[in-house]
Protein backbone atom coordinates (compact mmCIF):
# COMPACT_ATOMS: atom_id res chain seq x y z
CA UNK A 1 0.00 0.00 0.00
CA UNK A 2 1.08 3.43 -0.85
CA UNK A 3 0.51 6.93 0.21
CA UNK A 4 -0.77 8.36 -3.24
CA UNK A 5 -0.01 12.04 -1.60
CA UNK A 6 3.65 11.09 -0.77
CA UNK A 7 4.00 7.27 -2.86
CA UNK A 8 5.85 5.87 0.26
CA UNK A 9 5.07 2.53 1.50
CA UNK A 10 3.37 2.27 4.50
CA UNK A 11 4.19 0.42 7.42
CA UNK A 12 2.33 -0.82 10.17
CA UNK A 13 3.53 -0.60 13.55
CA UNK A 14 1.50 -2.06 17.06
CA UNK A 15 2.73 -1.06 20.22
CA UNK A 16 1.87 -0.43 23.39
CA UNK A 17 2.45 -0.87 26.95
CA UNK A 18 3.53 -4.54 28.42
CA UNK A 19 0.53 -6.78 28.41
CA UNK A 20 -1.51 -4.70 26.40
CA UNK A 21 -2.39 -7.02 23.78
CA UNK A 22 0.14 -6.66 21.35
CA UNK A 23 1.34 -9.99 20.40
CA UNK A 24 -2.01 -11.36 20.34
CA UNK A 25 -3.06 -9.30 17.38
CA UNK A 26 0.56 -10.10 15.87
CA UNK A 27 -0.33 -13.70 16.16
CA UNK A 28 -4.14 -13.15 14.62
CA UNK A 29 -2.86 -11.65 11.58
CA UNK A 30 -0.54 -13.98 10.82
CA UNK A 31 -2.88 -16.23 11.01
CA UNK A 32 -4.37 -14.83 7.85
CA UNK A 33 -1.26 -13.26 6.17
CA UNK A 34 1.04 -16.19 7.10
CA UNK A 35 3.98 -14.60 4.82
CA UNK A 36 4.62 -11.52 7.21
CA UNK A 37 7.97 -10.70 8.21
CA UNK A 38 7.31 -9.45 11.83
CA UNK A 39 9.76 -7.44 12.97
CA UNK A 40 10.31 -7.45 16.87
CA UNK A 41 10.64 -3.82 18.84
CA UNK A 42 10.83 -5.57 22.43
CA UNK A 43 14.76 -4.34 23.52
CA UNK A 44 14.17 -7.44 26.03
CA UNK A 45 13.44 -10.43 23.61
CA UNK A 46 16.50 -9.66 21.71
CA UNK A 47 18.20 -11.82 24.48
CA UNK A 48 19.29 -15.14 24.24
CA UNK A 49 18.17 -17.48 27.18
CA UNK A 50 15.52 -14.98 28.41
CA UNK A 51 12.40 -17.03 27.75
CA UNK A 52 9.61 -16.54 29.98
CA UNK A 53 10.29 -13.68 31.41
CA UNK A 54 10.28 -11.74 28.39
CA UNK A 55 7.33 -13.05 26.90
CA UNK A 56 9.40 -14.38 24.16
CA UNK A 57 7.34 -16.06 21.12
CA UNK A 58 7.35 -19.92 21.96
CA UNK A 59 9.98 -21.63 19.66
CA UNK A 60 7.11 -23.19 17.46
CA UNK A 61 6.26 -19.92 16.35
CA UNK A 62 9.71 -18.69 15.71
CA UNK A 63 9.77 -21.71 13.37
CA UNK A 64 6.72 -21.27 11.74
CA UNK A 65 6.74 -17.85 10.87
CA UNK A 66 9.08 -14.86 9.69
CA UNK A 67 10.35 -13.07 13.24
CA UNK A 68 13.01 -10.74 13.04
CA UNK A 69 15.19 -9.70 16.11
CA UNK A 70 13.94 -12.03 18.92
CA UNK A 71 16.48 -14.18 20.79
CA UNK A 72 19.96 -13.45 19.05
CA UNK A 73 21.69 -11.32 21.54
CA UNK A 74 24.11 -12.98 24.27
CA UNK A 75 23.19 -10.68 27.59
CA UNK A 76 25.86 -8.24 28.52
CA UNK A 77 26.52 -7.76 24.75
CA UNK A 78 25.67 -4.07 23.24
CA UNK A 79 23.07 -3.59 21.33
CA UNK A 80 21.62 -0.12 21.09
CA UNK A 81 18.66 1.74 19.81
CA UNK A 82 20.47 3.05 16.74
CA UNK A 83 21.50 -0.99 16.06
CA UNK A 84 17.72 -1.53 15.94
CA UNK A 85 16.95 1.44 13.54
CA UNK A 86 19.30 0.33 11.24
CA UNK A 87 18.69 -3.46 11.52
CA UNK A 88 14.59 -2.86 10.91
CA UNK A 89 15.33 -0.28 8.47
CA UNK A 90 17.47 -3.47 6.47
CA UNK A 91 14.57 -5.30 6.71
CA UNK A 92 11.85 -3.24 6.00
CA UNK A 93 13.62 -3.01 2.59
CA UNK A 94 14.44 -6.29 2.26
CA UNK A 95 10.59 -6.93 2.72
CA UNK A 96 9.10 -4.45 0.47
CA UNK A 97 11.72 -5.87 -2.34
CA UNK A 98 9.84 -9.22 -2.05
CA UNK A 99 6.67 -7.27 -2.29
CA UNK A 100 5.37 -7.92 1.23
CA UNK A 101 4.76 -5.31 4.43
CA UNK A 102 6.47 -6.26 7.17
CA UNK A 103 4.93 -5.77 10.50
CA UNK A 104 6.75 -3.92 13.33
CA UNK A 105 5.63 -4.90 17.05
CA UNK A 106 6.74 -4.39 20.47
CA UNK A 107 6.38 -1.53 22.92
CA UNK A 108 10.34 0.02 23.63
CA UNK A 109 9.14 3.60 22.72
CA UNK A 110 13.58 4.16 22.41
CA UNK A 111 13.88 1.69 19.52
CA UNK A 112 10.49 3.22 17.79
CA UNK A 113 11.30 6.61 18.54
CA UNK A 114 14.58 5.97 16.99
CA UNK A 115 13.42 4.12 13.52
CA UNK A 116 10.82 6.88 12.55
CA UNK A 117 11.89 9.73 13.80
CA UNK A 118 15.74 9.02 13.50
CA UNK A 119 16.45 10.45 16.91
CA UNK A 120 17.50 8.59 20.23
CA UNK A 121 16.61 10.40 23.75
CA UNK A 122 18.13 9.28 27.03
CA UNK A 123 15.54 8.15 29.40
CA UNK A 124 15.49 10.03 32.30
CA UNK A 125 14.40 7.25 34.61
CA UNK A 126 17.26 5.40 33.65
CA UNK A 127 19.94 6.41 36.68
CA UNK A 128 22.36 3.05 36.64
CA UNK A 129 24.57 4.10 34.17
CA UNK A 130 24.96 7.68 35.76
CA UNK A 131 25.29 6.09 39.07
CA UNK A 132 27.89 3.98 38.07
CA UNK A 133 29.71 6.38 36.93
CA UNK A 134 29.69 9.03 39.88
CA UNK A 135 30.72 6.56 41.75
CA UNK A 136 34.00 5.91 39.61
CA UNK A 137 34.87 9.84 40.02
CA UNK A 138 34.90 9.68 43.43
CA UNK A 139 36.81 6.33 43.85
CA UNK A 140 39.31 6.76 40.50
CA UNK A 141 39.27 10.48 40.23
CA UNK A 142 37.98 12.72 37.32
CA UNK A 143 40.69 12.26 35.53
CA UNK A 144 39.95 8.79 34.72
CA UNK A 145 36.63 9.80 33.30
CA UNK A 146 38.03 11.98 31.44
CA UNK A 147 40.61 10.03 29.76
CA UNK A 148 38.02 7.78 29.13
CA UNK A 149 35.84 10.29 27.41
CA UNK A 150 38.39 11.28 25.28
CA UNK A 151 38.81 8.02 24.15
CA UNK A 152 35.13 7.18 23.33
CA UNK A 153 34.48 11.81 21.79
CA UNK A 154 37.78 13.45 21.45
CA UNK A 155 35.22 16.13 19.69
CA UNK A 156 33.48 16.39 22.76
CA UNK A 157 36.63 16.04 25.54
CA UNK A 158 37.90 19.43 23.33
CA UNK A 159 35.16 21.36 24.77
CA UNK A 160 35.10 20.35 28.06
CA UNK A 161 37.35 20.90 30.79
CA UNK A 162 38.54 17.79 32.55
CA UNK A 163 37.02 18.75 35.76
CA UNK A 164 33.59 19.85 34.79
CA UNK A 165 32.15 15.64 36.31
CA UNK A 166 28.86 16.61 35.49
CA UNK A 167 29.27 17.08 31.37
CA UNK A 168 31.61 13.98 30.97
CA UNK A 169 29.49 11.80 33.00
CA UNK A 170 26.48 13.05 30.52
CA UNK A 171 28.73 12.92 27.74
CA UNK A 172 29.65 8.97 28.82
CA UNK A 173 26.26 7.86 29.45
CA UNK A 174 24.96 8.70 26.07
CA UNK A 175 27.67 6.75 24.89
CA UNK A 176 27.10 4.07 26.97
CA UNK A 177 23.76 3.83 26.05
CA UNK A 178 23.37 4.84 22.58
CA UNK A 179 26.62 3.15 21.59
CA UNK A 180 27.26 6.59 19.51
CA UNK A 181 29.15 9.59 20.65
CA UNK A 182 27.58 13.16 21.74
CA UNK A 183 29.06 14.23 18.79
CA UNK A 184 28.36 12.34 16.20
CA UNK A 185 24.59 12.31 17.26
CA UNK A 186 24.89 15.95 16.94
CA UNK A 187 26.86 15.98 13.68
CA UNK A 188 23.73 13.62 12.49
CA UNK A 189 21.22 16.73 13.22
CA UNK A 190 18.77 14.38 14.64
CA UNK A 191 18.08 13.14 11.07
CA UNK A 192 14.73 12.12 10.57
CA UNK A 193 14.16 8.98 8.28
CA UNK A 194 10.96 9.34 5.94
CA UNK A 195 11.31 6.91 3.54
CA UNK A 196 8.28 4.94 4.64
CA UNK A 197 5.39 5.97 6.22
CA UNK A 198 4.55 4.26 9.77
CA UNK A 199 1.20 3.87 10.79
CA UNK A 200 1.78 4.00 14.54
CA UNK A 201 -1.02 2.21 16.77
CA UNK A 202 -0.79 2.05 20.30
CA UNK A 203 -2.89 -0.47 22.40
CA UNK A 204 -3.78 1.48 25.61
CA UNK A 205 -6.08 -0.59 27.38
CA UNK A 206 -7.79 0.88 30.61
CA UNK A 207 -5.47 1.37 33.91
CA UNK A 208 -7.33 -1.40 35.99
CA UNK A 209 -7.57 -2.88 33.08
CA UNK A 210 -4.01 -3.35 32.07
CA UNK A 211 -2.75 -3.66 35.58
CA UNK A 212 -5.23 -7.06 35.76
CA UNK A 213 -3.51 -8.26 32.85
CA UNK A 214 -0.10 -7.47 33.84
CA UNK A 215 -0.97 -9.27 37.63
CA UNK A 216 -2.12 -12.03 35.69
CA UNK A 217 0.86 -12.19 33.44
CA UNK A 218 2.88 -12.84 35.97
CA UNK A 219 1.61 -15.14 37.62
CA UNK A 220 1.02 -17.49 34.63
CA UNK A 221 5.20 -16.47 34.04
CA UNK A 222 5.38 -18.34 37.53
CA UNK A 223 3.06 -21.15 36.16
CA UNK A 224 4.86 -21.63 33.28
CA UNK A 225 8.62 -21.91 34.63
CA UNK A 226 9.88 -18.89 35.14
CA UNK A 227 11.73 -19.86 38.56
CA UNK A 228 13.08 -22.80 37.14
CA UNK A 229 14.62 -20.62 34.23
CA UNK A 230 15.89 -18.16 36.00
CA UNK A 231 17.34 -21.08 38.47
CA UNK A 232 19.07 -23.09 34.97
CA UNK A 233 20.28 -18.97 34.57
CA UNK A 234 22.38 -19.29 37.45
CA UNK A 235 23.34 -23.45 37.38
CA UNK A 236 24.82 -22.34 33.64
CA UNK A 237 27.05 -19.34 34.74
CA UNK A 238 24.73 -16.42 33.15
CA UNK A 239 23.93 -14.81 35.83
CA UNK A 240 26.25 -12.15 35.72
CA UNK A 241 25.59 -11.30 32.13
CA UNK A 242 21.88 -11.46 32.67
CA UNK A 243 22.27 -8.84 35.76
CA UNK A 244 23.55 -6.50 33.53
CA UNK A 245 20.62 -5.90 31.44
CA UNK A 246 18.29 -5.46 33.80
CA UNK A 247 14.85 -7.81 32.81
CA UNK A 248 12.11 -7.42 35.34
CA UNK A 249 11.63 -11.01 36.35
CA UNK A 250 14.71 -11.91 36.39
CA UNK A 251 16.27 -9.82 38.78
CA UNK A 252 13.70 -9.78 41.48
CA UNK A 253 13.78 -14.11 41.25
CA UNK A 254 17.85 -13.62 41.58
CA UNK A 255 17.12 -11.89 44.92
CA UNK A 256 14.81 -14.90 45.60
CA UNK A 257 17.42 -17.18 45.44
CA UNK A 258 20.36 -15.14 47.11
CA UNK A 259 17.39 -15.84 50.50
CA UNK A 260 16.73 -12.10 50.16
CA UNK A 261 12.84 -12.36 49.22
CA UNK A 262 10.68 -15.38 49.67
CA UNK A 263 9.28 -16.60 46.56
CA UNK A 264 5.65 -14.39 47.41
CA UNK A 265 7.29 -11.37 48.17
CA UNK A 266 9.58 -11.97 44.75
CA UNK A 267 6.47 -12.37 42.61
CA UNK A 268 4.98 -9.36 43.71
CA UNK A 269 7.68 -6.97 43.36
CA UNK A 270 8.01 -8.57 39.71
CA UNK A 271 4.28 -7.11 39.29
CA UNK A 272 4.51 -3.92 41.10
CA UNK A 273 7.78 -3.05 38.84
CA UNK A 274 6.28 -3.96 35.45
CA UNK A 275 3.33 -1.85 36.34
CA UNK A 276 5.90 0.98 36.98
CA UNK A 277 7.27 0.04 33.54
CA UNK A 278 4.39 -0.02 32.14
CA UNK A 279 3.23 3.33 33.60
CA UNK A 280 6.78 4.63 31.83
CA UNK A 281 6.02 3.31 28.55
CA UNK A 282 2.82 5.20 28.42
CA UNK A 283 4.79 8.09 28.93
CA UNK A 284 7.52 7.48 26.15
CA UNK A 285 4.24 6.90 23.68
CA UNK A 286 2.56 10.62 24.99
CA UNK A 287 5.55 12.12 23.70
CA UNK A 288 6.07 10.19 20.01
CA UNK A 289 4.91 12.25 17.06
CA UNK A 290 1.92 10.27 14.70
CA UNK A 291 0.60 7.82 17.23
CA UNK A 292 -2.66 6.89 16.84
CA UNK A 293 -4.43 5.34 20.10
CA UNK A 294 -6.49 2.35 19.40
CA UNK A 295 -9.62 1.26 21.59
CA UNK A 296 -8.82 -2.34 21.56
CA UNK A 297 -7.19 -5.71 20.06
CA UNK A 298 -9.90 -5.97 17.26
CA UNK A 299 -9.79 -2.50 16.22
CA UNK A 300 -6.02 -2.85 16.03
CA UNK A 301 -6.38 -5.82 13.99
CA UNK A 302 -8.90 -4.45 12.01
CA UNK A 303 -6.71 -1.10 10.89
CA UNK A 304 -3.33 -3.44 9.50
CA UNK A 305 -5.75 -5.56 8.16
CA UNK A 306 -6.68 -3.39 5.70
CA UNK A 307 -3.14 -2.28 5.44
CA UNK A 308 -2.34 -5.83 4.64
CA UNK A 309 -5.28 -6.00 2.18
CA UNK A 310 -4.66 -3.26 0.26
CA UNK A 311 -1.46 -4.06 -0.79
CA UNK A 312 -2.34 -7.26 -2.17
CA UNK A 313 -4.84 -5.29 -5.04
Amino acid sequence: MSNSRENKPVIPVITGPTASGKTGVALRLLEQFSDIPIISADSRQIYKYLNIGTDKPEVSLLQKYEFHLVDFVEPGDRYTAFDFADDARRLIGSALAGNKIPLICGGTGLYLRALTEGIVEIPDDDLSIRTRLEEDAVEKGPEYLFERLRAVDPLEARKTHPHNIKRIIRALEIFELTGRSKSAIIAAGNKKYDDYLYRILCLLPPREVLYSKINKRVDEMIAGGLVEEVEDLIKMGRRPNVEKVNVIGYAELFRYFDNELSLDSAVNLIKQNSRRFAKRQITWFRGMDDIEYMSGADETYEVVKAIFENREK
